[in-house]
């Protein structure tokens, strides 16, 4: 086997369309995350922020979070963020109308890596508000797909079979993190809660959990199988891989229209498409029966022609200096996936953990435990300093909102993703991620003995303009509440039949019912005069 003969088995060229859609798409997604980045970290993490990135920089060393912001002429201000994030958006904007897709094979990994290198900046100093498995999917992701080159290259195959791992880490991961955590994954139940108790459900979260419980069934049943047996058929040959990654990437799908996960699901639809030739896409759209064949290797109807070996391999074949750089590269990272792969088959199998400082190699996971019931935290405010006195009868009151409102002017702040208002139906966010309303999930889930939850109760109630910015419409027209107070409501979905008969009654259709109000924190004056 001469080296020409080499270099054409490491050329995926069946594999241009799936590299188009991985490259546009990650620039997409890095898009919105520097985007959501601008509008979001000067509130959060910024030098006024919740938790101030500045501070934080000063408490920990590069090696604890490693950031451009330590740089002597970088460090952190909210100018300096916005700018990072600017720069970032035009990179991403190149890569979707494919500008360095049109020059050298190597000029699409400097574009990825100083995406990567500008938004990891951001994530090691984003602390419990950039604590999601997704943010770290994102860089580890863009740190590898610049080595599927720029058009002027085939795909390399060694970049193609790397890719298919990830979707391994990430598929694989989450369903040995739910057969090993609740039970309700187990006996398939889980799905009777999941989208109803999920941290931000969208228009038709609703609909689907009140479908009838075999379907709830079928929904487990198939997630289990996809993940655990989907991300391995990726190595057998066409086109078994390309109807194993179009399973995932349905799943996937059904996840995001019943849901908001930011990025999450998107990111593994872009990586499952290193599972699907070109060929098997035109065959989908209506061309012939794409053949059997592992990548690399010509198709059937190639392998029983006459053909010469030189004449599959004249155009095909990789720059021998692009295949020994990618050969060395993809070397490196199947090193950094050892303790990845080892925590797949660990009885301890960790979730959405970095096993290097870089985040790269990564496990990855989502619900390992599900939550059977649904709190929602409920942060009110009111104009009358001496609606404390009221505050007693309310929590005796019919917890829906015109009982909140009646007694002492309260008056919720309402949030743009969270659920609040009973008759607010769930909105599309993702893949926009509003990081503030995911965490106050989490707080209802007993996770808001943090500093940052104490510091956005001191924002809303001095009135801060930047917080405002974060939530939905504010109930006193930018003036400071003179009290606040924390409940906590038990929320479920209303029933159509409790939808028919509010509308029959004149009343607005609830999307949601809740009771049981407990108060969290007292009646509190936080105003500064």
């Amino acid at each position: 086997m001469d080296i020409a003969t080499v270099l054409s088995f490491l050329s995926a060229e069946d594999y241009t369309i799936a590299r188009e859609v991985i490259q546009r798409g990650f620039g997409v997604l890095f898009f919105i995350a520097f985007l959501s980045a601008f509008n979001q970290f000067p509130a959060l993490l910024g030098e006024h922020g919740l938790t101030p990135a500045p501070r934080f920089i000063e408490l920990t060393t590069a090696k604890q979070a490693p950031t451009l912001f330590r740089w002597k002429h970088t460090r952190y201000t909210d100018r300096r963020l916005r700018i990072v994030c600017g720069v970032g958006m035009l990179l991403a904007v190149s890569v979707i109308a494919g500008l360095p897709q049109a020059g050298p094979a190597w000029t699409m990994i400097p574009v990825f890596w100083l995406m990567w290198w500008l938004y990891f900046s951001i994530v090691g100093i984003g602390q419990r508000f950039y604590g999601f498995g997704w943010e770290s999917l994102l860089l580890e992701a863009g740190f590898l797909v610049g080595f599927l080159g720029s058009h002027e290259v085939a795909p390399p195959l060694l970049m193609i079979l790397l890719l298919r791992f990830f979707v391994v880490r990430i598929e694989f991961g989450a369903g040995m993190i739910k057969m090993r955590g609740d039970s309700s994954w187990r006996d398939l139940s889980a799905m009777d809660y999941h989208h109803q108790t999920q941290p931000m459900p969208n228009p038709l979260s609703r609909r689907a959990h009140l479908m009838p419980g075999w379907w709830h069934r079928g929904e487990t049943l198939g997630s289990h199988i996809v993940q655990l047996s989907a991300p391995w058929l990726l190595f057998l040959p066409q086109p078994i891989a390309s109807f194993a990654a179009l399973a995932i990437i349905i799943t996937q799908l059904a996840l995001v229209i019943t849901g908001n996960y930011a990025w999450l699901n998107w990111a593994t639809i872009l990586l499952a498409f290193a599972g699907i030739s070109d060929s098997f896409l035109g065959w989908v759209l209506g061309g012939p029966w794409p053949g059997w064949g592992l990548p690399g290797l010509p198709g059937a109807e190639a392998v029983g022609s006459s053909a010469s070996p030189a004449a599959l391999t004249s155009s095909s074949a990789l720059p021998l200096w692009w295949a020994v750089l990618v050969a060395v590269f993809v070397v490196w990272q199947c090193a950094l996936n050892v303790p990845a792969l080892r925590n797949l088959f660990s009885p301890h199998q960790l979730m959405n953990a970095s096993f290097n400082r870089w985040g790269l190699g990564n496990a990855y996971g989502a619900f390992g435990s599900m939550t059977e019931s649904r709190d929602e935290i409920i942060i009110e405010g009111t104009l009358d300093p001496d609606a404390s006195d009221h505050a007693d009868a309310d929590d005796d009151a019919d917890a829906d909102d015109d009982a909140a409102d009646t007694a002492g002017g309260w008056r919720p702040y309402v949030f743009k993703g969270k659920p609040g208002d009973v008759s607010r139906r769930s909105p599309i966010v993702a893949p926009y991620h509003l990081r503030l309303d995911w965490l106050m999930w989490f707080a209802a889930l007993g996770d808001y003995r943090q500093s940052w939850f104490y510091a956005l109760l001191e924002r809303i109630g001095s009135g801060d303009p930047l917080i405002r910015k974060l939530l939905g419409p504010d109930p006193f027209d930018g003036q400071a509440p003179a009290l606040i107070r924390v409940r906590v409501f038990t929320y479920r979905y209303a029933t159509d039949e409790e939808r028919r008969q509010a509308a029959n009654e004149g009343q607005p259709r609830p999307w949601w019912v809740r009771s049981d109000p407990r108060t969290m924190v007292e009646p509190t004056a936080l105003r500064k005069d």
